[in-house]
């Protein structure tokens, strides 16, 4: 049977079949619920430097390709402190990086590449560069949150892109006092952005660092002096951690050791950096106190699916 459209006199058409619409309309319903219901998580990482987020790369790797969530990151520093260890990449870059005064105005376009080269590997979709001057290497924290930064701006920006975006997670670097002033600097604006929002509306703060297998004992961390917005839970311990080497391919032979490594390599341009390459057992994460209520069972899911090696190991 065939009608003729009546208000557009187009050629005559299939007739209207209630009972076969109603079908496809539950059929297309219910794949639009199953693929909303298979979306990943979604994360964004709040960096100082280009590189940084190398201590949390197979996390972020898993979420994206395994997982299928989706992640982001905020990058504090221009990256341009880093010409000290620049030595080989002058030849592949064709400026001599280190000198200090070419460094400085070559480094910050280079590493952005060389960050977004990394980030095509790890999944990471958007990219937030705030430019701020990378001085110097120090431990104190507030020689670029009085100094070098302009830290209104950044907050400014970290508060529009968690509202706009509404992570699941954000990753800092766990702010232990050896590390990094700047390390240091961009965990603290990370934590206070996700406390100034309502608690209903936070995302789950997480605080990264890397260990080995061999460690006889785990790095313990309460909170960073002055600053109770880093404060954890668990007793010190990290409370979530990810193993880069599970193992899965033909005889088990391949690890998530090797997307760390070649996420590290494009970072050419830090030398220091490719000496890291094969470091790292396991991915650790600290669990903030500033985070919403049932915040631990929802890592917990998390972690567990990480656990998870989704390759099918085949026969040759």
């Amino acid at each position: 049977m065939v009608i003729t459209n009546e208000f557009t006199n187009l050629p005559p058409i299939i007739a209207f079949n209630p009972m076969r619409f109603l079908f496809f309309t539950f059929i297309s319903l219910f794949f639009l619920q199953a693929s909303a219901q298979t979306k990943g998580p979604s994360v964004l990482i709040v960096i100082a430097h280009p590189d940084d987020e190398s201590g949390f790369a197979a996390t972020i790797y898993k979420i994206t390709h395994e997982l299928h969530g989706n992640a982001d990151l905020l990058l504090v520093t221009n990256g341009e402190g880093g010409y000290k260890y620049s030595t080989l990449a002058e030849s592949i870059y064709g400026v001599e990086l280190t000198d200090e005064k070419v460094g400085r105005k070559e480094l910050p376009a280079i590493r952005k590449k060389e960050l977004m080269n990394a980030g095509k590997i790890l999944g990471i979709h958007n990219f937030y560069f705030m430019d701020q001057k990378d001085a110097h290497y120090g431990l104190d924290e507030r020689e670029p949150l009085d100094t070098s930064w302009n830290v209104a701006a950044v907050s400014q920006k970290l508060h529009d892109v968690l509202l706009k975006n509404k992570y699941d997670y954000v990753f800092c670097l766990l702010p232990v006092p050896e590390t990094h002033g700047g390390h240091k600097g961009a965990s603290l604006l990370a934590l206070r952005a996700v406390k100034a929002l309502p608690e209903n509306q936070r995302p789950i703060i997480l605080g990264g660092g890397v260990s080995l297998k061999s460690d006889t004992t785990q790095r313990k961390f309460s909170q960073l002096k002055d600053y109770t917005e880093t404060h954890v839970e668990g007793n010190g311990l990290a409370m979530f951690a990810m193993d880069r080497t599970t193992k899965f391919g033909f005889k088990n032979a391949l690890n998530y050791k090797i997307i760390v490594n070649w996420e590290i390599a494009e970072h050419k341009s830090q030398g220091v950096m490719q000496m890291g390459m094969g470091y790292g057992d396991i991915e650790n994460f600290w669990y903030f106190s500033i985070n919403p209520a049932g915040g631990q069972e929802k890592c917990k899911a998390l972690f567990e699916a990480l656990k998870i090696a989704p390759y099918k190991t085949k026969k040759y």
